[in-house]
């Protein structure tokens, strides 16, 4: 409606109640999606201590929300303690320090963190939040390091995971179809799990054909690659499923609120925490063969 002076009211034009497009949770998922991308990318690429730091503090951030959710106390003694031993595990990896100091400050970390946590159910959860955040921050780092698979391991990482949600997210919400798990997770569909599969394979392949390509990498064939990334995919949305699950046992919609239109970084690394274990798996096997550098 036009104001008295003849000109147009603001926001006139736009259906009364619907939000811009920004906030929206599609909206909301995208932008934030696409500064996360971009911030990680670029750290990437650069390497060395602020790719390392970033997925410390990513580390960190899983601790304090599995801790939240799971109602484990006491949470500031535990986070700091958990802290301490993810901060000197990165250090210590980067820096070099011999494999049997690494496992036994986590050994140390795990058992501690056992000790002191309430109630009895916590004495599972505080070391599984540090087992997980472990992954989450030494994985990618690791992969980077290393000489012979350097940029292609989390490129790898990242290509495949994001693809499968983004694929399985508009797969799903254009074909619909059976619901995949409607117990645990009421929207995702058998339509959307397909989808995400299928672009992840393509996807994590096309990757490691560009990867040997430019001589960065001799560890993985394209068609082992693809047969990974489809294992990976799979991985990669029970990471979701089994999040949702924790999340619908404690009464949680997100794990935290850090992250718009997405909740917190649990909710953004629970597949990506499921494929970046079977990368350290994968990365295992590599040194025990010879392939990668320990």
């Amino acid at each position: 409606m036009p104001d008295l002076d003849g000109t147009k009211a603001p926001g006139a034009g736009r259906p009364v109640g619907r939000p811009a497009w920004p906030a929206t949770e599609l909206g909301a998922r995208t932008v934030s999606g696409i500064v996360l991308g971009l911030l990680v990318l670029g750290a990437t690429l650069n390497g060395g201590w602020i790719f390392a730091v970033i997925w410390l503090l990513a580390g960190l951030a899983v601790v304090g929300e599995w801790l939240a959710i799971t109602r484990t106390a006491p949470h500031r003694p535990l986070l700091a303690l958990a802290g301490l031993v993810l901060a000197g595990v990165v250090v210590g990896a980067r820096l070099g320090a011999p494999l049997p100091w690494l496992a036994g400050a986590v050994a140390v970390g795990l058992a501690a963190l056992a000790l002191i946590a309430r109630p009895a159910v916590g004495r599972i959860w505080a070391p599984a939040s540090l087992a997980s955040a472990l992954v989450v921050a030494l994985v990618p780092v690791l992969l980077r390091d290393d000489p012979r698979i350097g940029l292609a391991g989390p490129l790898w990482l990242f290509g495949v995971v994001w693809t499968t949600d983004i694929a399985a997210y508009f797969t799903g919400r254009s074909l619909g179809g059976p619901k995949l798990w409607p117990a645990v997770s009421p929207k995702k569909t058998w339509s959307g799990f397909c989808g995400g599969l299928v672009g992840a394979t393509i996807v994590g392949g096309a990757v490691a054909a560009g990867a040997r390509h430019l001589g960065a990498t001799e560890a993985l064939s394209v068609p082992l690659a693809c047969a990974l990334s489809a294992l990976a995919s799979v991985l990669s949305q029970g990471g979701d499923l089994a999040e949702s699950a924790l999340k619908r046992a404690y009464g949680a919609k997100d794990s935290g609120r850090l992250i718009p239109g997405h909740g917190g970084v649990m909710d953004r690394l629970d597949g990506f925490f499921a494929v970046a274990a079977l990368a350290g798996l994968l990365l295992i096997g590599l040194y025990l063969t010879g392939h990668a550098q320990p």
